[in-house]
């Protein structure tokens, strides 16, 4: 409540980066600060130990993460951690520094309780991020969500990537392969089956090269047509990837509250809840081709322990969260796990690892609430995912 007020008379006169930007200030202060750090985690306190989640050879505190874009220089996860996530994606980073597209770049969609970006990956590069994963002190779990540099061509992305690979992954608990951004053009052609093939081709051979068998990812976009989600989720099959994270912004505008034209005019995606419906039906459609072979991480439009809860039941290994975060608050993600724990008791289940895909009432495919518009638990019985990988990952940590 004193957050919303906060909000609702102080934040939203502040441009929506500043505000980021302050948040991200006082997090690092926090945490520099080891009595105000132990008070922070004091007052948050653990999360319920039946909301644990082993999948990708970890055990997830929660499965409740921050999506990629909250963290974007790698320089406040252990905050977000003390915050109650059970884990953090830090990125999108690229191999090469960049500052991304020209602001403004972000704009509130507030009768939405929405968000509309067009950042272009601004990030330090993946040397200065190395750097700071290097130092990393505490326990959270750390995904790298990698994207290609907005100056290398899209028939030299596999090259770029694998670059980002070689100096974030040895120090990440994951990797997320970001194809599916609407903010650095061409990205999205790398979705295509193809191109997709390659990359990852490419990535797999830097990490045998360095030694690494960090878990795999891709991350995709939720406006794709039910042929090239099958298409991507039957290569993700046959290359035996570890998941997919579904999914990204949407280029899509129809059904919106807020009637800005001019800014929704402008180029970017939309999170929040305008992506729910999307990201549920993306969600559905993969778990009903891909069953439990692959850890599938959900992400749009989550704001209640009902969303998270949801998605769970569908199949969703882990859940992501961002908007939810920024109209939320601070003593947002505790809400979500106390949510998620007490509708884990209700539903009579020991952990909310044994709810996972505890919904999904067939392996039909499920029909699209409406044709996207289109622009330009693991199991025990699962050891491919319940390896330990070699990286920070690895019994070394």
């Amino acid at each position: 409540m004193l957050y919303r007020l906060l909000f609702r008379l102080v934040l939203q006169n502040i441009r929506p980066e500043a505000a980021h930007a302050g948040a991200t200030r006082v997090m690092r202060i926090v945490e520099t600060v080891p009595a105000l750090s132990w008070l922070l985690r004091k007052l948050i306190g653990p999360p319920d130990p039946a909301l644990q989640v082993r999948t990708l050879g970890l055990t997830f505190p929660s499965p409740l993460g921050v999506a990629a874009g909250m963290d974007k220089d790698a320089t406040w996860f252990e905050g977000l951690g003390d915050l109650g996530f059970g884990f953090v994606e830090v990125g999108t980073i690229t191999a090469r520094p960049q500052q991304g597209n020209p602001r403004p770049r972000v704009w509130r969609l507030s009768e939405d309780q929405a968000l509309l970006n067009s950042m272009g990956f601004p990030n330090p590069g993946a040397d200065a991020t190395a750097a700071r994963l290097r130092d990393r002190r505490g326990r959270t779990i750390i995904g790298a969500n990698l994207g290609k540099s907005m100056t290398v061509s899209i028939d030299d992305a596999g090259r770029d990537y694998a670059e980002s690979v070689g100096k974030v992954a040895p120090l990440s608990d994951y990797v997320v392969l970001n194809v599916s951004s609407p903010n650095t053009p061409g990205l999205r052609t790398m979705q295509g089956v193809e191109r997709l093939g390659g990359l990852i081709a490419n990535v797999r051979q830097e990490l045998a090269r360095i030694g690494c068998q960090v878990p795999l990812l891709i991350k995709i976009a939720p406006d794709l047509s039910d042929e090239e989600l099958d298409a991507i989720a039957d290569l993700a099959l046959a290359l035996e990837l570890d998941g997919i994270v579904a999914v990204n912004t949407t280029v899509e505008r129809t059904g919106l509250a807020s009637g800005d034209a001019a800014i929704l005019a402008r180029a970017g995606g939309i999170s929040g809840p305008p992506l729910r419906a999307r990201a549920i039906y993306v969600l559905e459609r993969l778990r009903a081709r891909v069953g439990d072979a692959l850890v599938l991480v959900s992400v749009g439009g989550i704001t209640t322990p009902d969303d998270a809860w949801q998605r769970v039941l569908a199949g969703a290994t882990l859940v992501q969260a961002y908007t939810g975060l920024v109209y939320g608050g601070p003593s947002w993600p505790r809400h979500i796990n106390r949510g998620l724990s007490k509708r884990v008791r209700e539903a009579g289940f020991k952990s909310l690892h044994d709810a996972i895909g505890a919904g999904v009432k067939c392996a039909s495919i499920p029909q699209a609430p409406s044709a996207p518009t289109r622009s330009g638990e693991e199991s025990s019985a699962r050891p491919r995912h319940g390896r330990l990988p070699v990286g920070r990952a690895s019994a070394a940590r």
